[in-house]
């Protein structure tokens, strides 16, 4: 493949990845103005943002061409560092509850991102090496 291509192949997928998230954000504030009309409670806000977060990036992932994964795996483990900072937070207190445990589940799960993202990437890397060495 070019290199001319896979550029303008992510700048295609960056310009698409920039409208979903912007129609996504314009849908949560609607959401956030008719929770506020209602009375709503912070939980479906929550969930609502979650759930166009998951639906965003499951878009932008699954459009990504093979020629950027491995950019796109390194962009992955700082964003899972990133994660793992505030889910030691989250765990941090010392009064037990959900925050607490949710905490340690995030702390596990991107932990599992991160290391699976450094074994992939040096899985492909490894593809490249000459096979003398």
């Amino acid at each position: 493949m070019n290199p001319n291509q896979v550029t303008d192949q992510a700048a295609k997928v960056a310009e698409q990845a920039g409208s979903v998230a912007q129609q996504a954000q314009e849908l949560a504030g609607q959401v956030a103005q008719l929770a506020s009309q209602h009375g709503g409670n912070d939980f479906w806000y929550l969930l609502t943002i979650f759930s166009l977060a998951v639906f965003v990036g499951f878009y932008v992932v699954w459009s990504v061409t093979p020629a950027l994964h491995s950019p796109l795996m390194a962009v992955t483990n700082a964003v899972s560092s990133v994660i793992i900072v505030g889910a030691i937070l989250a765990a941090g207190p010392e009064e037990f509850g959900a925050a607490k445990i949710l905490g340690f589940l995030a702390v596990i799960l991107a932990s599992v991102n991160i290391f699976g993202g450094f074994i992939v990437t040096q899985r492909m890397l490894s593809m490249f090496k000459k096979k003398g060495k």
